[in-house]
C-alpha cells in the first residue's frame, strides 16, 4: 500500500516553497534582535512580572499538590542561542514520570497524561510562567523562536538543516509561529515565522506580539489546533507530500 513521507523528511522542500516572495536574507538578523535594547525589555518586563505573578505562582502551587502531589515545578532540556542546551522552567500540568515509558514525546490533543489543573494551565499557557525566571537569567527572551527539546531539534536537523537559523537570537516565551500559527503548526510552518521575526525582529513588533500573546492567554486558546489570530507573514502552503510504493 502507499504511504505517506514523514513531513520532517520534505521540511526543507517545504521551506523554499513556502518562502517564495519572503525575503529571509540568508542567515541575516536584524540589530535588534540581539540588541541590549531587547535584553533591557525582557530584564524590565520578567523582573515586572515575577513580582506581579507571586501571588499567582502560590496559588497554581497548591492547586497542583492538592491534585497530583510534588514536584511543582518541572525542568526540560531545551536547545537556546548558539546551540548552548539550558534548564527550561514550567509548571507541571502532567503526571508524575510521564514519560517514564514513552520517552520524549509531544503532547497530543486530549492527553491522558495531562492533568486537570494542567488542562487549565495549558490553555491559558500559566504553565509557562516560570519561564519569567528563565528570561531573568537570560536563557530565554520575551520574543523568540520557541525553544525545542535536543533530540527534536536533531531529528528535524537531519533532513532540514535550515532549522538551526533559529538558534542564532534567544528562544522566546512566545513568537509569531505561536501568535498566528496553532499547537500543531508543521515544523517547516514554524520555521518560515521564526526566520522572518529574526530578519525583521523590532521593539514594536515585540510589543504586538506581547500584547496578543495576552489577549489568548486571557481568553484560554493557547491549546487550540487552529489559527489563533490573523495576520502572520504571507506563506505559500507547501505541496502535499509525494506518494511512495511499500
Amino acid at each position: 500500500m502507499p504511504e505517506r513521507v514523514n513531513p520532517v523528511l520534505i521540511c526543507a522542500r517545504d521551506v523554499r516553497a513556502m518562502t517564495k516572495g519572503v525575503a529571509l536574507g540568508g542567515n541575516s538578523s536584524s540589530k535588534y534582535a540581539n540588541s541590549r535594547a531587547k535584553r533591557v525589555l525582557d530584564l524590565a518586563l520578567a523582573g515586572l512580572g515575577l513580582v506581579a505573578s507571586a501571588p499567582l505562582w502560590l496559588v497554581i502551587a497548591a492547586a497542583i499538590v492538592l491534585e497530583d502531589g510534588r514536584p511543582v515545578l518541572f525542568v526540560q532540556k531545551r536547545v537556546g542561542k548558539d546551540n548552548r542546551h539550558f534548564g527550561l522552567l514550567k509548571f507541571r500540568s502532567m503526571i508524575r514520570q510521564a514519560e517514564k515509558l514513552t520517552g520524549p514525546v509531544l503532547a497530543s490533543a486530549d492527553d491522558p497524561r495531562v492533568t486537570r489543573v494542567g488542562r487549565l494551565l495549558r490553555a491559558t499557557a500559566l504553565d509557562e510562567l516560570p519561564q519569567l525566571v528563565n528570561i531573568f537569567l537570560g536563557h530565554m527572551s520575551f520574543v523568540g523562536p520557541r525553544p525545542e527539546r535536543p533530540e527534536l531539534v536533531a531529528r528535524i536537523v537531519e533532513s532540514c538543516p535550515e532549522f538551526t537559523r533559529r538558534h542564532v537570537v534567544r528562544p522566546g516565551l512566545t513568537g509569531p509561529a505561536q501568535v498566528f500559527g496553532h499547537y500543531e503548526t508543521d515544523p517547516a510552518e514554524k520555521l518560515v515565522y521564526d526566520l522572518e521575526y529574526i530578519r525583521k525582529a523590532s521593539f514594536w513588533w515585540d510589543i504586538r506580539l506581547i500584547l496578543r500573546s495576552f489577549w489568548i492567554t486571557f481568553t484560554g486558546r493557547w491549546q487550540e489546533r487552529n489559527g489563533h489570530v490573523p495576520g502572520g507573514p504571507r506563506l505559500r502552503p507547501p505541496a502535499p507530500p509525494p506518494s511512495v510504493s511499500a
